[in-house]
C-alpha cells in the first residue's frame, strides 16, 4: 500500500482514503494505491472513497504524459472499481474532474457537497478522456450534456447534475456522517454505469453540434476528437472504450497537446516568477484609479468586478462625470450578459466614487495611473499623488511603452513604483504586464501578483524596455509586415496567412479594430532614436495622414460599410502600397501564405529570445504567455517560442536570416541556432 492511498476499516465500513496534495492527481502511485485498496476492501459491506485536503480527485498527473503510460493504467483501476465485490461510494467535494470524474463514475453511488464541480477537461490540453470517460458520461447523463463537458470543457455544480442523474444525492453538512447513514441503509447495488444500455445517436443533434463546436475550437483538433469518442458510446463497452484509451495515448504525442500542456505549466510557472520568491504581498483593500477614459474606466471595473472599492479621479467635473457614465455601461454591459445581478451592479456602483480632488483618494493603499502616453503628464499625476497619499502607498503607471523610470522620477520612496500595463479592454482581456523598475522591492511585486490573481488575470513579470514584452514584439512584428507589403504582399494575403496559422485576426485587421493612432504617436516618439540604417516603411504613416484611421473613422487599412466591421479590400490603399514599392524601386514578388506566416513567426521568436537573452522576460514561458493572452496567439500552438522549438530553432534562425539579408540593418539576429529544445514542461 503506498502513502498517498490508506485504508482504514471501521466495522463493515473500509474508507479509502487518497491524499496526493495539492490536487490528489491519478499520479502512478495513486492509481497503485488504489488498486491495491480494492483488494483490501473485497470483505467488507461498503468501501467509501474520499479525499483529503480541498478538492477530490481534480484530474490526471501531466507531468507523466510524456513518458509512455505506467501501469496500473487508470481505465483498469476504473473497472476493478466498478467490478470490485463490494460496492464503492464516492463522496465528493471541491472539483472533481478529469480521472477523477472517470473514477466517480466507476463507483457505485454519489454523494457531493454543495457547490461541487464535475468535468472531463481534458480537451483543454488537446486530448480526450482515457478511463472511459466518454464512454460512461453518455450512459449517465445523456448525450447533449456530455457534448458540453467532453466538447467545451464546461464545469457543471453538484446541483445541476443531481438534475441530470449523475450523482445520488447532495450532502450539505458533513460527508463522513452522510457516508455512515448512507451505509446503515444501503440500497441495493445499481447496475454498473458501464453495463447500462449503448446510447442512441441523434445524427441531427451531432452535426448541429459538431458546426458549433468547429467554430469555437478556432483550430483546436480535441473538440471534435471528443465529439467523436462520445459517439463510440452508441457501441457496447467492451468496444468503446478500447477505442478511446487508443485515440487518448496517441493524442498525448500530438503537437497540439504537447503545446497545450505547455500552456497549462507556463500559466502555473510565470505566476510566481524569481523576483517575489519569499516576499509577502500587502492587503489592497481600496485603489485609485487616475484617467476615465476607455482604459481607466476599464481598469476601474475589473477592480470594483473583483470586490475592492475605487475611487477614479479626473480633471474636471464634465469628466469625472463622463467616467463614471462610462463604468456603469460596462458594468451595465455585465448585467445584461448575465455576469452579475441587479443588486451586485447597485453594490459595485456604491463601492465607485469618481472624483476631481485627489485627496478624496488619500486613503488608498494603490493607484494606478491611466492617462495619455505622455511622460510630463504622467509625472504631474504622481506629483499629485504622491502629496495626496500615504509615503507608502503604492503608486502604477499603466504606460504601454513609455519608461517607468523616467516617469516616476523624483518621487520618494521608488520601491514602491511598478507598471501594471493592462491590455484594452482591460475588465476583459487576461493579460497584465507587471513591470519591475530596479527599486521596486519584491513585497511590491508580490502584491501586484496578489492583484493580478484577484483581477483573475494572466500576470507576467517584465523588465524595462520599450514596449516591455508585448508591445516590443507587436512592433517587431509589425515591421516585419510592413516589409511584406513594400516588397510584394497586400494587406489581406498578410491577414489571410496568419488565420490560416490560428490567430483571429492578422495584424492589419488588428491595427483597423484598435486604431492606427496609438501606434503612429509611438513611431513619431520613437523617431530620433531609430537607427540610421534600419528600413522605415512609411506606408502606415501616409495612412494615418489621410485620416484612415481604422475602424472608428470608417476605413484604415481596409474600407467598412457605415455600421459595419467587416473588412474590405480598398483598392486606394492597395494602390498607395504599389506606389511605395514602386517609389522606392522595389520590384515586387510573391509571398506564398505559408512563407509570410513562417516569416512573422520567426520575427516573433527572434524577438522574444532577445528579449529572453537581455532579461527582460525571465524565460520562454513569460514570453508565450503574454503573446497567448494578449496578443491572439492561438493556445494550441503553445506560443512563439514553443512553436519555434517545436518546428525547430536551426529552421527558425535560417528564415530569420532570410529576413534580416533582405532588409540590411534592420534586425538584430538573437541567440536562436544555439538554442536547445525544451520539455513539454519548460
Amino acid at each position: 500500500m503506498t502513502d498517498v492511498v490508506t485504508v482504514e476499516r471501521e466495522g463493515e465500513i473500509a474508507w479509502v482514503v487518497v491524499n496526493n496534495p495539492p490536487v490528489n492527481a491519478t499520479s502512478t502511485a495513486v492509481r497503485a494505491g488504489l488498486e491495491a485498496a480494492v483488494r483490501q476492501a473485497q470483505d467488507a459491506k461498503l468501501a467509501v472513497l474520499r479525499c483529503e485536503g480541498p478538492t477530490f480527485i481534480a484530474g490526471g498527473d501531466m507531468s507523466e504524459f510524456d513518458a509512455p503510460a505506467a501501469e496500473p493504467h487508470l481505465p483498469d483501476v476504473v473497472q476493478l472499481i466498478e467490478d470490485s465485490a463490494t460496492p464503492f461510494l464516492a463522496l465528493l467535494h471541491g472539483n472533481v474532474l478529469g480521472g477523477g470524474f472517470e473514477i466517480a463514475m466507476g463507483c457505485a453511488w454519489r454523494i457531493a457537497a454543495p457547490g461541487t464541480r464535475f468535468g472531463l477537461p481534458e480537451v483543454n490540453v488537446g486530448l480526450i478522456p482515457g478511463a472511459g470517460g466518454t464512454q460512461r458520461l453518455p450512459r449517465l447523463i445523456g448525450m447533449e450534456p456530455a457534448i458540453d463537458l467532453a466538447c467545451n470543457g464546461a464545469l457543471l455544480k453538484a446541483e445541476q447534475l443531481l438534475e441530470l442523474g449523475g450523482i445520488d444525492a447532495i450532502a450539505g453538512g458533513d460527508l463522513i456522517a452522510a457516508a455512515r447513514a448512507f451505509a446503515a441503509e444501503l440500497p441495493a447495488r445499481p447496475v454498473a454505469v458501464s453495463q447500462r444500455p449503448a446510447v442512441g445517436i441523434d445524427p441531427a443533434l451531432i452535426e448541429g453540434r459538431r458546426a458549433e463546436i468547429a467554430k469555437r475550437a478556432k483550430g483546436a483538433t480535441a473538440p471534435l476528437d471528443n465529439l467523436e469518442a462520445l459517439q463510440w458510446a452508441a457501441l457496447p463497452f467492451a468496444q468503446g472504450q478500447p477505442r478511446e484509451r487508443a485515440r487518448h495515448l496517441a493524442l498525448r504525442r500530438s503537437s497540439q497537446s504537447r503545446a497545450l500542456r505547455h500552456a497549462f505549466f507556463a500559466e502555473r510557472k510565470i505566476a510566481r516568477p524569481d523576483a517575489i520568491t519569499g516576499a509577502a504581498p500587502r492587503e489592497i483593500a481600496h485603489v485609485a484609479v487616475v484617467g476615465g477614459g476607455l482604459m481607466g474606466a476599464g481598469i476601474a471595473t475589473a477592480l470594483l468586478n473583483a470586490g475592492l472599492p475605487v475611487t477614479l479621479l479626473e480633471r474636471d467635473d464634465e469628466a469625472a462625470e463622463a467616467a463614471r457614465a462610462r463604468v456603469r455601461e460596462l458594468l451595465e454591459s455585465g448585467l445584461k450578459r448575465g455576469k452579475i445581478t441587479e443588486a451586485q451592479l447597485g453594490e459595485r456602483m456604491g463601492a465607485f466614487a469618481a472624483e476631481t480632488d485627489y485627496a478624496k483618494a488619500g486613503a488608498a493603499d494603490l493607484a494606478i495611473e491611466a492617462v495619455f502616453e505622455d511622460v510630463a503628464v504622467k509625472r504631474e499625476v504622481f506629483a499629485r499623488l504622491s502629496a495626496a497619499m500615504r509615503p507608502d502607498a503604492i503608486l502604477a503607471t499603466n504606460t504601454s511603452y513609455l519608461d517607468p523610470r523616467e516617469i516616476f522620477a523624483g518621487l520618494a520612496n521608488q520601491d514602491r513604483c511598478l507598471g501594471l500595463h493592462f491590455f484594452s479592454p482591460a475588465h476583459v482581456m487576461k493579460l497584465l504586464e507587471i513591470v519591475k523598475t530596479p527599486d521596486t522591492s519584491a513585497e511590491v511585486l508580490a502584491t501586484g501578483f496578489a492583484l493580478g490573481r484577484r483581477l483573475r488575470k494572466i500576470s507576467v513579470l517584465s523588465g524595462i524596455c520599450d514596449g516591455f514584452i508585448g508591445n516590443r514584439m507587436l512592433a517587431a512584428y509589425r515591421r516585419a509586415a510592413d516589409y511584406l507589403l513594400a516588397d510584394g504582399a497586400l494587406p489581406y494575403q498578410v491577414d489571410s496567412a496568419m488565420r490560416a496559422f490560428g490567430v483571429p485576426m492578422g495584424p492589419y485587421e488588428m491595427q483597423d479594430l484598435t486604431g492606427l493612432q496609438i501606434a503612429w504617436a509611438n513611431r513619431k516618439r520613437q523617431a530620433d532614436s531609430r537607427p540610421a540604417q534600419e528600413r522605415y516603411v512609411t506606408i502606415a504613416d501616409q495612412l494615418c495622414e489621410m485620416g484612415r484611421l481604422g475602424q472608428r473613422a470608417g476605413k484604415g487599412w481596409y474600407a467598412y460599410e457605415e455600421g459595419s466591421r467587416t473588412p474590405v479590400r480598398d483598392p486606394e490603399v492597395e494602390a498607395l502600397i504599389e506606389g511605395y514599392s514602386a517609389a522606392q524601386g522595389i520590384a515586387r514578388r510573391h509571398f506564398a501564405e505559408d512563407e509570410i506566416a513562417s516569416r512573422l513567426l520567426a520575427v516573433l521568436a527572434n524577438e522574444g529570445a532577445r528579449i529572453v537573452a537581455e532579461g527582460i522576460a525571465e524565460d520562454d514561458a513569460a514570453v508565450d504567455m503574454v503573446q497567448v493572452h494578449g496578443y491572439g496567439f492561438p493556445r494550441w500552438r503553445g506560443g512563439p517560442m514553443h512553436y519555434a522549438a517545436a518546428v525547430g530553432w536551426e529552421e527558425t534562425a535560417a528564415t530569420m536570416r532570410r529576413v534580416a539579408e533582405e532588409s540590411p540593418g534592420s534586425w538584430i539576429i538573437g541567440p536562436l541556432a544555439e538554442r536547445e529544445r525544451p520539455s513539454a514542461e519548460d
